[in-house]
């Protein structure tokens, strides 16, 4: 038996050797120079015992956090087994974005490092090859993605190993966001019990894992190497992106009852995709702008409205994105939608997609009302970001409700100090706009 579980490991190890050589990447240490987990760490608990009865309570606790539709939806996330996957979501606690292409020296670190650490679990999973808990319940799996693990051990558990280790690298190239990137890092933890894929004390342990790991890729001259190059492309690109932050305020800080629909964090906009720059559904605007639509806020809210906020700040990372997917003619997506009566090829001739746009100014606001009383958004007439004559605030071809609900917002508006453009019912900006010349590139976090 012992032959067949060192086989096991052998050959899952060679996997992943071959897995890393195949994506070109050169781990700092082999399995046989990492610690063995084996001698490292107690064995899980069995059955009977109070840890074993802690992790059958801990079961039935995930199984009940599947009812919130929002945490059952980051388990799923969490359960996607890929660099990009995990990579993306602790981008919005980091405050950038991770990628190949946007922070290469930081890919190259976290790649080269997980790619190293996935190997310390290959033997105690093959050694105890603990029964995941779907299994042992005889239960089919919450999600898809964790069928196919079925037959392999649960302890410790992968998903959290490469989280918590990404973690700790992280937050050695960005101490100062430490708090956030841990957080995201422990969810993402909890996100295997919650799906039934692993039992609470895998979890535990894997932490623990995942730090002795993290201490071995300290003593890599090249790991420590590429760690001072992660860490300088992030003072290099934080420098001029991060400027200006300082004047900047987050909108529900302001005012906490305003409602948040942030098109360009989602895929319901006109691209189909989450816009560039958009590491959180968060709206932004200077203080100045924010001050006065806290004004507006509480002049309709007495009428009974309000104010929900498609747009604020956009970062010109964002506007980029714009102009490349109007550049390609081809993708036309979303059309149906957004822009069914214009031909994709006239999108820069008719103005709707511009190189630079006055929300990356930080004092324009993209917003509509919601009426409190019937509880659903005011009818105006055509959705935002509609590409067309109907969306001109004057534009009569709509009823007479519709054109007094515009009049509402627009008028309002108005009077404290905010303007109007002719093309967009949805879009105002701050008159006394306090950068009218600088394009902020700061991400919205």
């Amino acid at each position: 038996m012992m032959k067949k579980i060192i086989a096991f490991a052998f050959a899952l190890c060679c996997a992943g050797y071959a897995f890393a050589q195949q994506a070109q990447v050169q781990p700092y240490f082999t399995a046989e120079e990492l610690p063995d987990l084996i001698k490292c760490l107690p064995a899980p608990p069995d059955k009977g015992t109070p840890a074993f009865k802690y992790d059958v309570q801990r079961y039935k606790w995930g199984k009940a956090q599947r009812k919130d539709a929002e945490r059952a939806e980051m388990a799923r996330r969490d359960a996607v087994w890929s660099y990009e996957a995990l990579l993306g979501e602790l981008s919005v606690p980091f405050g950038r974005e991770i990628s190949e292409s946007s922070t290469p020296e930081i890919w190259k670190l976290l790649v080269a490092s997980l790619t190293t650490t996935d190997q310390m679990r290959v033997a105690p999973k093959a050694y105890y090859h603990r029964t995941r808990p779907f299994v042992y319940f005889k239960e089919k799996p919450f999600l898809d993605d964790d069928a196919e693990f079925s037959g392999e051990g649960s302890y410790p558990s992968g998903h959290t190993m490469r989280s918590w280790t990404a973690a700790q690298i992280l937050t050695e190239i960005n101490p100062g966001a430490a708090d956030a990137i841990y957080s995201r890092a422990w969810a993402c933890g909890e996100s295997r019990v919650i799906s039934g894929a692993h039992w609470q004390s895998d979890v535990d342990v894997t932490r623990l894992a995942a730090s002795i790991g993290y201490s071995r890729l300290q003593t890599s001259p090249e790991f420590r190497t590429q760690m001072a190059r992660a860490q300088e492309e992030f003072r290099r690109l934080a420098s001029p992106d991060q400027g200006g932050r300082e004047h900047f305020v987050v909108i529900s800080d302001v005012i906490p009852d305003v409602i948040l629909e942030i098109r360009y964090y989602s895929t319901h906009n006109f691209v189909g995709q989450r816009i560039d720059g958009y590491l959180a559904p968060t709206a932004m605007l200077t203080r100045q702008a924010a001050d006065s639509l806290k004004v507006v806020s509480d002049e309709l809210k007495a009428l009974g409205y309000r104010l929900k906020i498609y747009d604020a700040y956009r970062p010109q990372r964002a506007v980029d994105h714009f102009v490349r997917w109007a550049a390609d003619v081809a993708d036309t997506t979303m059309k149906s939608c957004f822009y069914p009566n214009v031909d994709k090829s006239r999108l820069f001739e008719l103005e709707y997609i511009m190189e630079k746009s006055g929300h990356t100014r930080g004092s324009t606001v993209d917003l509509t009302l919601f009426d409190m009383a019937a509880e659903k958004d005011v009818d105006m007439g055509a959705c935002f970001d509609w590409f067309g004559d109907e969306s001109h605030p004057d534009y009569r071809g709509v009823t007479e409700e519709q054109f007094a609900n515009r009049m509402i917002l627009r008028d309002a508006m108005l009077r404290h100090g905010f303007k109007p453009l002719d093309s967009e019912w949805w879009h105002f900006t701050l008159k006394n706009e306090p950068f009218p010349d600088t394009y902020f590139n700061f991400p919205i976090f």
